[in-house]
């Protein structure tokens, strides 16, 4: 059976993003996770269901408040402004294959537990159906043709990101992705990558974990087998320098160290 290449989100996809014409900075780093990894090995006997995405996704939440609030921002008629609260979107992978997303509000106000338990439940909820207004909203716009969906979608992105006015009869809103997005491309099966600023999610950054494998380290002058991830980021330009993606990795290189600090409220 032929797979149909045109699907809700290709369709979405092919409409909104367009040659890259302006800035963007693109960075990573390498961690070794091998302490953290036993460190969430030990959570889940203790009954504590916790991955690698809650860690990271909690970790970059709490060094954006405290340490980079320049990432809570966003652009709207030309001038830059923060984010009421610190919200996340992360990326949820479906059953079918296509990406979906949920939405965490206040991430940087849970501690880990709380963090764990929210987004488990927000992810079982949204594969099994219960999408979010925005994620549905794909299906609406690949319903019309070519060149028609183009003209919606600039009016849309007009109107939400470059005006900041929000759509509520649309169910979208300025910051309907929150402050920063999350995803885990290493369930895809890769090991690390350069995410895309999606256009009409207005926010600073865009965060991506990739696979864990095992690789010589460096560690007391000694190479030894160590369990090394890939974080990737791409950062808005016109609101951010590559400071600010140094002072975020350095941060979750602390949390690398000190993960029981996670286990507290800011």
């Amino acid at each position: 059976m032929e797979k149909n290449l045109n699907n809700p989100w290709r369709k979405t996809a092919s409409t909104i993003y367009k040659k890259p014409v302006d800035s963007k900075i693109l960075g990573s780093v390498e961690i070794d996770v091998t302490d953290v990894e036993a460190y969430i090995s030990q959570k889940r006997k203790e009954g504590l269901k916790i991955t690698l995405t809650h860690f990271f996704l909690l970790a970059t939440a709490r060094a954006v408040k405290t340490e980079v609030p320049e990432l809570n921002t966003y652009v709207k008629r030309g001038n830059i402004y923060s984010y009421p609260s610190l919200d996340a979107t992360v990326s949820v992978l479906l059953p079918d294959g296509e990406m979906s997303s949920i939405k965490v509000h206040a991430v940087d106000t849970f501690n880990l537990k709380e963090s764990v338990d929210l987004l488990s439940e927000a992810i079982k909820n949204t594969r099994k159906g219960s999408e979010n207004t925005t994620m549905k909203m794909k299906h609406t716009l690949a319903i019309f043709p070519w060149p028609l969906r183009g003209w919606i979608y600039k009016t849309i992105k007009t109107i939400l990101t470059d005006w900041g006015i929000s759509l509520p009869f649309l169910g979208v809103k300025t910051n309907t992705f929150g402050s920063f997005i999350f995803s885990n491309i290493g369930t895809l099966g890769l090991d690390n990558g350069y995410p895309a600023l999606m256009p009409t999610a207005n926010v600073s950054f865009v965060m991506i974990m990739g696979g864990v494998r095992k690789k010589p380290w460096v560690v007391n002058d000694q190479i030894v087998p160590r369990k090394i991830i890939t974080l990737g980021a791409a950062l808005d330009h016109r609101v951010v320098d590559a400071s600010h993606a140094g002072k975020l990795f350095k941060v979750l290189k602390y949390y690398i160290t000190h993960p029981e600090k996670l286990e507290e409220h800011l």
